[in-house]
């Protein structure tokens, strides 16, 4: 049932969405040039890596010895909307009809992240990664690390479908309040580093 919904939700909104797809990618095209869509490899169910789209919303900007300029300086004005407003997320929904990742689901975070978690921090890997999920609306960004993943973790316990559908719900009201956008002090969140 979970697939069936996430194939029927992503299709009926790559459909409902196109105009918005087509503003988006202008408007970036014009802001910052190209490439319109930030590609990254993720890890996805168990682990397996995944080619992830989203929406740019930075500029590439390095310091002096090659390594990229942290995310506040490298951020653009058009990109920080597209973040509050959760917009950079909308190509997702094509990784959703691959089968890549589900309408919710603990985030797919970052493959270097993979040996840091704790046995129980990787139960998150158990499902496909999500658009949104339970620890977005608990607090997304603002949270602990540890919070974070404790929450994933309760998800993959407690999943159903009609959860999936709270948490849709639950996720709309959250991206017109722009809550938990960020981490204190950060752009959006500080690295993982393992938990001590």
């Amino acid at each position: 049932m979970k697939r069936l919904f996430d194939i029927f939700g992503s299709g009926i909104g790559l459909i409902l969405l196109s105009p918005v797809f087509l503003l988006l990618y202008f408007k970036i095209k014009s802001d910052m040039g190209a490439p319109v869509f930030f590609r990254q490899t993720r890890p996805g169910r168990d682990g397996k890596p995944f080619e992830m789209i989203k929406f740019r919303s930075m500029k590439d900007a390095n310091a002096p010895d090659g390594t990229p300029l942290p995310d506040a300086d490298r951020i653009t004005p058009l990109g920080a909307k597209l973040r509050s407003s959760s917009l950079d997320e909308l190509p997702e929904l094509y990784n959703v009809l691959r089968g890549d990742m589900s309408l919710v689901g603990p985030r797919p975070l970052l493959v270097e992240y993979l040996p840091l978690y704790s046995p129980e921090q990787a139960r998150r890997h158990d499902l496909r990664p999500g658009i949104t999920g339970w620890a977005q609306i608990n607090g997304r960004n603002a949270l602990s690390w540890d919070e974070k993943f404790a929450l994933d973790v309760w998800y993959v316990e407690n999943r159903t479908l009609w959860l999936d559908i709270k948490i849709l719900a639950l996720t709309v009201k959250k991206v017109i309040k722009r809550d938990g956008i960020s981490a204190a002090g950060e752009a959006t969140m500080s690295k993982f580093t393992g938990t001590s």
